[in-house]
């Protein structure tokens, strides 16, 4: 019996090969530089007049407006900016570039699809974020902001570092991080539902306009879709108050001490209700579509100035 002759199957080509993405130093510049414009602007008094409503939840947004301008004018809008939201601004970026790549990374190479992947980097390069830098920077931003001024007794305030150091005697790093449990919540909650939410609003714009999946979408339409993910993502506001309430220096002989996130939100809810988890998310709504409109609409003057400065080609998208 004669053996038939079978033709081997072609081989299939092989997957590409699943790459890192490079964190340059043009791309550290860029996100650092971004940021620093964001908070030095506007983000800083929306940020410090969330504080203060988060710490403060009888007060309106109206009520509050005249309470911070008390603490010193225009100034008072800028409690905290120098220097801890400057080493935030100019740290968080770096720090989420780095961890969201390798992240995304593995997850691609264990065969999560490029949408998940996405997810997973931003989750845990939020959480990075938090316990790296933004934990005791957020923690001393309160601190200025909710802190009893010195000055109304007549006595000479003290600086922001003998405040930072004077903590550090008193209660150590955990009182310096104080709060931090509750920042990478927020983090990992923020970047997980901003990635997520932008991309279903790019989908409903695309859909309005009649464009396709290949279609690029004009520069309004990337804000406008980051500007609904951004302030959509105010939905896990209650973890922003709960930080705050654990971070403030406000007086309040009735707050239990050595608060963790869950005797926060009993304290929060028992004495403001549901309506006090949620306040001051108008200002954070506003510092989050802020945030989307220097990241998206000056990204691209940005990455120019940037690539002329170091004569690198920036690949970061921002």
């Amino acid at each position: 019996m004669s053996g038939a002759v079978v033709d081997s199957p072609a081989a299939l080509p092989a997957a590409p090969a699943i790459k890192k993405k490079p964190v340059s130093f043009s791309n550290l510049l860029l996100g650092a530089g971004l940021n620093m414009f964001e908070v030095t602007t506007l983000g800083q008094p929306l940020e410090v007049i969330k504080t203060h409503m988060a710490a403060n939840r009888g007060d309106s947004l109206p009520s509050a407006i005249p309470k911070i301008w008390a603490r010193g004018g225009v100034f008072g809008f800028y409690q905290g900016l120098i220097p801890w939201a400057w080493i935030e601004a100019s740290t968080k970026g770096a720090v989420l570039l780095f961890v969201s790549s390798e992240a995304e990374y593995y997850a691609r190479a264990a065969g999560a699809a490029p949408f998940l992947s996405g997810i997973t980097g931003g989750v845990i390069g939020g959480v990075a974020q938090a316990y790296a830098t933004m934990g005791f920077c957020t923690c001393m931003k309160t601190v200025e902001i909710t802190r009893h001024k010195q000055a109304s007794t007549g006595a000479k305030p003290q600086s922001s570092m003998a405040v930072f150091m004077d903590i550090y005697r008193r209660e150590g790093i955990r009182g310096i991080n104080k709060g931090v449990n509750a920042v990478a919540i927020r983090q990992m909650t923020n970047w997980g539902s901003r990635f997520g939410l932008s991309r279903l609003a790019e989908q409903g714009i695309r859909d309005f306009t009649g464009k396709g999946e290949r279609d690029a979408l004009t520069a309004v339409e990337k804000i406008a879709a980051s500007a609904i993910g951004g302030g959509l993502s105010a939905w896990n506001q209650p973890i922003e108050v709960i930080r705050v309430e654990m971070q403030s220096k406000t007086v309040d002989p009735n707050r239990p001490k050595n608060l963790t996130v869950v005797k926060a939100f009993n304290y929060i809810y028992q004495n403001n209700g549901l309506k006090g988890l949620y306040r001051g998310v108008t200002p954070r709504i506003g510092l989050g579509i802020w945030q989307t409109v220097c990241m998206v609409g000056l990204g691209d003057m940005a990455k120019e100035a940037v690539e002329k400065l170091t004569g690198e080609k920036v690949t970061a998208k921002h």
